[in-house]
């Protein structure tokens, strides 16, 4: 398990184990500000996570937070965060537990290639901690108008949709198939500018997404299941994450 105070430094920024009511209520408030919602965001998972922070050394101020939950028996797939959308109990194994990412987010405004380092390698320390074979998540788009993102939806459609094994379905009232809504040609430049950061980390590191994008009404977003097998990650890019947790 990761030490708390704090794990790793890069740049300007540290990253940390949230310790106190104070410091979740702050994440709360960032991901208020981060997701445009009237209130701090609080639901009843943030109890069984753990909750990261990425903090500029200079000012004190949070800059990026998020959470992460292991799951190591089927009861607890069945009652995470993502098991609320999406059947993946295919993905379970008795042998290594699943890390579930959740409520990633970065203070509206502030764009610092560091903030997604640093994140990045204190899951990469989080993950090897705990033996995980796989980190999943519902990676979101801002906005529920699925064609503001028919660029995203047909790369991902094309180039990056889970293999047939992990026999995902999505169990939320609604959602749309965007693999048979957008099959014209897509134009990369704007796909990869509207993108979320996290998913093109996600990507890039060989992340696979299911087929169909689920509506959420309340947080006013688009989501999608994205997962990670840790064997499919390159070599090159294990050796950088870790060099990154170090």
């Amino acid at each position: 398990m990761l030490q708390q105070n704090p794990i790793q430094t890069q740049g300007r920024y540290q990253v940390r184990q949230a310790i106190s009511p104070q410091d979740i209520a702050k994440a709360c408030a960032l991901r208020q500000r981060g997701f445009g919602l009237a209130e701090p965001d609080r639901d009843r998972f943030d109890d069984a996570s753990l909750h990261m922070l990425v903090e500029d050394t200079r000012t004190g101020e949070l800059r990026c937070c998020f959470r992460l939950r292991v799951l190591t028996a089927p009861d607890d797939c069945r009652d995470s965060y993502c098991a609320q959308y999406y059947d993946f109990s295919a993905l379970f194994d008795a042998g290594a537990p699943l890390v579930e990412l959740g409520r990633f987010c970065v203070e509206p405004g502030i764009r610092d290639a560091d903030i997604l380092r640093i994140a990045w390698g204190a899951l990469t320390a989080f993950v090897d901690g705990v033996g995980a074979h796989m980190l999943i998540g519902c990676t979101s788009f801002a906005g529920t108008d699925p064609d503001r993102y028919g660029d995203v939806f047909s790369v991902l459609a094309s180039r990056h949709l889970a293999p047939p094994g992990w026999q995902l379905a999505t169990t939320a009232p609604s959602s749309i198939d965007y693999v048979e809504l957008y099959t014209r040609a897509q134009d990369e430049d704007r796909a990869l500018a509207q993108m979320p950061p996290l998913l093109r980390s996600y990507l890039a590191m060989g992340g696979r997404v299911g087929d169909r994008a689920v509506i959420d009404r309340h947080m006013d977003t688009l989501h999608v299941f994205t997962g990670l097998e840790i064997t499919a990650i390159p070599e090159s890019r294990k050796r950088l994450l870790r060099a990154l947790a170090r």
